[in-house]
Formats: C-alpha cells, structure tokens, sequence
C-alpha cells in the first residue's frame, strides 16, 4: 500500500499583478517543508506536479530542503480554478485589492457564491472548463498514481484541487468541497493510502513543519 502526500503551494503573490509567483514567505515555507521531510526520512518514489509556476517553485523549494533529484510529472488536471473569473462571472465590478477584514471576507463572500454556481453547472467563467471536466482532470491524477505507483508520492497542486481530491474520496457535496478549499493553509500536507481500487483519506490540512513559535507568523492561507 502506498501513501499520496498531497501539498498545496507555499504563499504566492495575493493581490499582485502576477498572483503566480511565491512570495518571499513561501519560499521559506517550501524550503521549510522540504526539511521536514527529510527530517522525517520521507522517501518518495515519485514527484507530480500542477503546471503553474507556483506549484514548481514549491516543488523547488522542497527538493533544495530535501535534498530530492526527482524530474517532476506535470498533469495540467493539477491546476487551480480562474478565482478572477469565477468572480468577473457574478461580480459586475472588479473587485480592489483587499486591505481590510472586510474587503478579504467580502472577496471570499463573493468567490464561495461564484464557486457554487459553478459547480452546480448554472455559471461558465470565460475561458475556465466545467466543473465537470475540473473534477476529471483531479481524477484522473488519482487513477494514475494508483495505476502506476506503490510506494509514496508527493504531488504538489492548490487548494481547488485538494479539496476536490478529499471531496472524491469522500463523497462530499460540492458545498462542503468549497469549504474544504478555504481552510487549506499554504504548504499544508493532506495525506492519502492508496492501492489499486482505491485512496483513503489519512489526514487533512496539516501543518506540523511549522508546529513551532519561530514559524507562528508562516501560516497563511493565499
């Protein structure tokens, strides 16, 4: 039986002009997984990465902490939603950057309403696929790492995809799917068995590399 460590991305640029891209922070926080790993003398038979740069910059920074040689697998079902076009198709105004408390709960507010109606099939953000063909690209990732491996895996994604792979796995409502994918914190480690029928969830969201009062002010959710 083999074990999926499935990562989300270290903090990227929220707010910026190039979201794709981690900030300094999650550099550290990358650098810091990848220690952890090898603290734990964590050896992974294979790498699976998203295509977006986040997502290899995050691998880059595990493997330096880690010590790992790996080429990744790149599988495209690994990347994020649009959240600028999942806001553009029920917000009439683009939303400013938020500053306060307010203005990030009010984009969140907004987002959980454009991702439900999404994933109902009642909404078509431009240029994003349904949620439908969303859904069978996370699968399919699944369906390989259960075909093809046997021993750990790391696969480094965000929060979109995460949260569906529980909610798969799970049998979850795509409501509770969309909760799921706000709480994911960056770097956080969610933890799968896996044979060949089938994965099973083991842990969720967890972030013990930064289980210390030097890292209190690493965890972040963007």
């Amino acid at each position: 039986m083999g074990q999926l460590y499935l990562v989300r991305h270290a903090q990227a640029s929220f707010g910026a002009a190039d979201y794709d891209q981690l900030s300094a922070l999650g550099e550290r926080q990358s650098l810091r997984l990848g220690e952890y790993f090898a603290g734990k003398g964590l050896v992974f038979e294979s790498v699976i990465t998203g295509s977006l740069r986040r997502h290899a910059q995050t691998f880059a920074g595990i493997a330096q902490g880690a010590g790992l040689a790996h080429s990744p697998l790149v599988l495209r079902g690994l990347n994020e939603y649009d959240s600028a076009a999942v806001i553009a198709s029920v917000h009439p105004q683009p939303l400013p950057k938020p500053e306060t408390p307010e203005a990030y709960r009010h984009y969140f507010r907004v987002l959980r309403q454009g991702l439900t109606q999404w994933a109902h099939g009642a909404l078509a953000p431009v240029g994003m696929p349904t949620y439908a063909e969303f859904t069978h690209g996370v699968r399919e990732a699944l369906d390989h790492v259960r075909r093809q491996h046997s021993g750990n895996v790391l696969m480094v994604s965000s929060g979109g995809p995460i949260s569906t792979v529980v909610g798969q796995v799970l049998g979850t409502a795509p409501e509770t799917t969309i909760e799921l994918n706000m709480r994911i914190r960056n770097t956080a480690i969610t933890v799968f068995s896996f044979n060949p029928k089938r994965h099973s969830l083991l842990s969720f969201n967890s972030i013990t590399h930064l289980d210390d009062a030097r890292y209190a002010d690493w965890v972040t959710y963007a």
